[in-house]
């Protein structure tokens, strides 16, 4: 699934091709959405910007179309008439004169008024959005310090978005490392500097990935394995999806583990637990 950073691009993509835009016909593909195609043709899109993993294309009537990708959607942007070649389903089509912006495949797509849009059970549960510019890492610290969220493990609480809206699989294990924190200690268990690292990290990180379409590693080092020959894969990430490669910090191993069914990378040598059992092993 997309994550934050992701359905941003996306978003500021789309921004461009259409705000301040007549939008000369919509279509909404899905029985009950359908409706709102006609009421929304005819009208300028005034922004299109993103919440977490969701993306929001506003209206000058005052509608606001939100979408989510979940784990199919794609955008495409198009010249107008001329679609692209794909088997996937039009959900959500918005043609310019010029240009047209096409969703296939997402199930969650909603029409709101300002009024709803509040209420929309996503949107209403998510946390501050570390790409908003509004947010600094003080928020982030002084979320770990709640006590709604300081007692529960980092590996669950970096995807819980009620949390921090947007961060996903990826940014996790990125933020963890970079902040060589443990993903299964708790924000109650870490100090002060270890908690200011990791609201540092979050921010930075997820702002990193916005700005460089995901690549979490370091300007300097991914120059250096780029030049090394080596694919966007291999330099993209500081850790994510490099199980049994050398970690960049201390030379170890770096590991992949499973918790819910959901995998983080890991470097035991710059990640150590800070309380273990007397027989040595992990609580």
């Amino acid at each position: 699934m997309p994550e934050g950073p992701e359905i941003r691009r996306v978003a500021t993509r789309i921004h461009k091709v259409l705000a301040g835009r007549e939008a000369c016909e919509v279509q909404l593909t899905q029985p009950r959405v359908a409706a709102y195609g006609p009421r929304l043709s005819g009208h300028t899109v005034s922004w299109v910007s993103s919440r977490g993993k969701a993306l929001l294309t506003h209206f000058d009537n005052g509608l606001t179309v939100y979408s989510h990708n979940q784990l199919y959607g794609r955008w495409y942007i198009t010249r107008r008439d001329k679609p692209p070649r794909t088997n996937r389903t039009l959900r959500l089509a918005i043609h310019t004169e010029t240009h047209s912006a096409l969703l296939y495949s997402a199930s969650e797509i909603e029409v709101h008024t300002p009024e709803t849009l509040l209420q929309q059970k996503y949107l209403s549960r998510l946390g501050p959005d570390a790409l908003d510019d509004r947010v600094v890492w003080r928020d982030i610290l002084h979320r770990l310090q709640d006590k709604k969220f300081s007692g529960r493990s980092l590996a669950a609480l970096y995807l819980d978005q009620s949390f921090v809206a947007g961060i996903g699989n990826y940014l996790r294990s990125e933020i963890l490392f970079n902040a060589k924190v443990n993903p299964f200690d708790r924000p109650k268990d870490l100090s002060r500097r270890q908690l200011g690292s990791l609201a540092r990290n979050t921010v930075q990180l997820t702002r990193q990935a916005y700005a460089t379409s995901g690549v979490t590693n370091t300007a300097a080092r991914v120059k250096r394995l780029q030049a090394q020959g080596l694919t966007r894969r291999r330099y993209r990430h500081l850790v994510f999806d490099r199980q049994h490669e050398d970690c960049y910090h201390c030379g170890g191993e770096i590991e992949r583990i499973e918790v819910s069914s959901r995998r983080i990378y890991l470097c035991q040598a710059c990640q150590p637990r800070l309380f273990k059992s007397a027989t040595g092993s992990s609580q």
